[in-house]
């Protein structure tokens, strides 16, 4: 399939927000847990774990580890469990689950394999929950880009970028 493909299979959408998407994400990681080293460690992160706001029914956990051979173990072990490795770097690697020949299953999810400091995501979600108006502003961005980029994931997330890494730095400095 063209990328083209893949994007018309798993457009771009937003719903507005599920209590149930923490209990997703609880219910991963409960199972994560039973297949991953024990100092491994998980957040939820992306807007599906900022109250209030619209997002893509996606659920998006870190998974933080101590050295770069983990991320490689790790990884290993999440494709043998049914995850598909999407992209992979030295420090970074990414896996997704609930994509089918068919679209999304119920419940897709995006694993973000990164060293444990390497989580800049997470000071952009706790400014989102602790100011209410920034994520309305953010849900608006995203309502914006929706249509528009419908069909092109990478433009979508690349729009965001100026956003997420001015609140992210804001973030960061109010420690």
């Amino acid at each position: 399939m063209t990328l083209e493909e893949l994007w018309k299979l798993f457009p771009i959408f937003l719903t507005e927000h599920k209590s149930y998407w923490a209990d997703w994400y609880n219910e991963e990681v409960n199972s994560l847990k039973c297949i991953l080293p024990k100092d491994t460690e998980y957040c939820h992160i992306g807007s599906t774990a900022i109250k209030g706001i619209m997002a893509k029914p996606i659920i998006d956990i870190i998974i933080a580890t101590n050295t770069q051979s983990q991320l490689r173990e790790i990884a290993d072990l999440l494709n043998t469990n049914g995850y598909i490795i999407m992209s992979s770097s030295k420090n970074r690697i990414s896996l997704n689950k609930g994509y089918t020949e068919h679209g999304f299953a119920e419940k897709v999810f995006h694993l973000h394999i990164r060293l444990k400091g390497d989580t800049d995501e997470i000071y952009f979600r706790d400014y989102l929950n602790a100011h209410a108006e920034v994520a309305k502003e953010y849900e608006e961005l995203k309502l914006q880009l929706w249509k528009k980029y419908e069909y092109n994931r990478d433009t979508y997330t690349n729009s965001k970028t100026k956003f997420v890494s001015k609140y992210t730095q804001l973030a960061k400095r109010e420690i």
